[in-house]
């Protein structure tokens, strides 16, 4: 009976289907973090490693062991066209797993960028080829090719669970994984309240508050807050 994930590539996977995708291209990672319920965001702590980086794609798992790229070699051969490699370590590591090098082989397969909890290096370069990264660390100290992980395996990236063809979705706020059976409800939801939002921003161009536009005067009311028209002697 097996045991662990460890030493497994999986070569079927399905992924979330591509209209699906597509839509949740056109919104940003808070937007589908609110209607997906708030839930599967990753931590803050990975950021794109140049600016304006923005990713939306279906995973293409990974499972790495500190210090070691090699299945980041092995994962090259599973992607697909808008594939986006999702990498988490087996603990913490902020070795520089994935560079130009790496970036380029992916690229000719298809791939629309990577995210990893661990450390990437060749900024400038990956900024040159305008290919999205989201990693925990930037970092020039290199790795070996030693130890076995797994591809195409569930994995928790910086606390979010992801499974293979789940979409990922990141840009400057953030990085948030969404469900593969649930990518065509969360998009259609994010369609919903960011024509929602924008009906709200007119009103607040127009001039009209929160306060009221909320409806927050009662319950702040209510809990004990007053407005004064005059000065605390302290502040005369």
């Amino acid at each position: 009976m097996e045991h662990t994930d460890i030493g497994v590539v999986r070569t079927a996977i399905t992924r979330a289907d591509p209209e699906a995708v597509a839509a949740l291209s056109a919104f940003g990672t808070a937007t589908v973090h609110e209607a997906m319920g708030r839930t599967g965001l990753m931590r803050p702590y990975l950021r794109p490693v140049y600016p304006k980086a923005r990713l939306c794609g279906t995973a293409v798992t990974v499972l790495l062991q500190p210090g070691d790229n090699w299945m980041l070699h092995v994962a090259a051969e599973q992607i697909r066209a808008g594939d986006i490699v999702v990498a988490a370590c087996t603990t913490e590591s902020e070795d520089g797993f994935f560079g130009e090098l790496l970036a380029t082989s992916f690229r000719a397969r298809g791939a629309a960028g990577l995210v990893i909890d661990g450390g990437v290096r060749d900024t400038a370069d990956l900024e040159q080829m305008d290919f999205p990264v989201f990693a925990r660390a930037v970092n020039a100290k290199g790795t070996v090719k030693a130890t076995l992980g797994s591809v195409n395996v569930p994995v928790v990236c910086a606390n979010a669970l992801v499974r293979p063809g789940d979409v990922v979705v990141a840009d400057g706020d953030g990085v948030v994984v969404v469900p593969r059976e649930r990518a065509a409800e969360v998009a259609a939801t994010a369609a919903r309240r960011e024509a929602a939002e924008e009906g709200k921003r007119a009103r607040f161009r127009a001039g009209e508050l929160g306060l009221d536009l909320y409806g927050m005067r009662g319950p702040l009311a209510a809990l004990g807050l007053r407005y004064e028209d005059r000065e605390t002697r302290s502040e005369r």
